[in-house]
């Protein structure tokens, strides 16, 4: 495994909680400068202790501006980008023909467009690093319909997969690395509203935490495009 600079910086979306507060706290753990794009930006408890290392920014994926105030305000603060983890998503369990315009649109806002914008805005440190790393959370969703009511969600996510894909494309030379992660069912908030499956049975959020850390700090030379997870048995993931 390759180790990343002393110093090296993290952004990570959707930090508040679920598998963004557990990629960030792991990270720190790991060494790594962490900056939180929050809707409410609240010290975590994990954090106490290590504030100069962490930064707290209040970002709302559904505002187009978001992504470059928060980019900016990290570059202040650190003075370098190695890394994003696009991680704030929603999900509308709704089929393709009961969603409405606004539904497919507000999850093509925040699971598709918003980790584009952020990506873009970082673009530039993430080149001048030679190894910048971008994680979009993608999910199983993105991979295969598995359900009707998660057909309008599964829009989102293949494209959230093929975004994955074109980030790899446009910086492969300029050493970035982008995987997307594609989890099925997560012990969080969100994955439990969502199954009928009990928590324990799911992969739990400090795996894949453990999981996103691993591939962000892999070689140039061990590029990762799909990283599927899951915690039942299915055809092909």
């Amino acid at each position: 495994m390759s180790e990343f600079p002393r110093g090296a910086v993290a952004l990570v979306s959707g930090a508040s909680r679920g598998i963004g507060n557990h990629v960030a706290a792991e990270l720190l753990r790991q060494g790594w400068s962490v900056s939180l794009g929050m809707r409410q930006p609240i010290l975590p408890d994990w954090a106490a202790g290590h504030e100069d290392r962490v930064q707290l920014a209040a970002y709302e994926a559904g505002d187009p501006a978001a992504e470059q105030q928060w980019v900016d305000a990290a570059l202040a603060r650190f003075g370098r980008i190695d890394a994003l983890v696009a991680n704030a998503g929603i999900m509308i369990p709704k089929t393709v023909i009961e969603a409405e315009e606004d539904d497919i649109e507000a999850m093509m806002s925040v699971n598709l467009k918003a980790p584009r914008r952020l990506a873009k805005a970082a673009w530039e440190a993430l080149c001048a690093t030679g190894r910048g790393r971008v994680i979009i959370l993608a999910s199983l969703s993105g991979k295969r319909v598995k359900s009707a009511g998660a057909g309008s969600y599964s829009l989102s996510k293949f494209a959230a997969v093929a975004l994955a894909h074109a980030i790899r494309q446009a910086g492969f030379e300029q050493g970035v690395r982008a995987t997307a992660v594609c989890p099925g069912f997560v012990a969080t908030d969100m994955g439990t509203a969502l199954s009928e499956r009990p928590a324990e049975l799911m992969t739990q959020p400090d795996d894949l935490a453990r999981i996103i850390a691993m591939l962000l700090t892999l070689p140039n030379s061990a590029s990762v495009a799909e990283f599927a997870i899951n915690c039942q048995l299915e055809e092909f993931f």
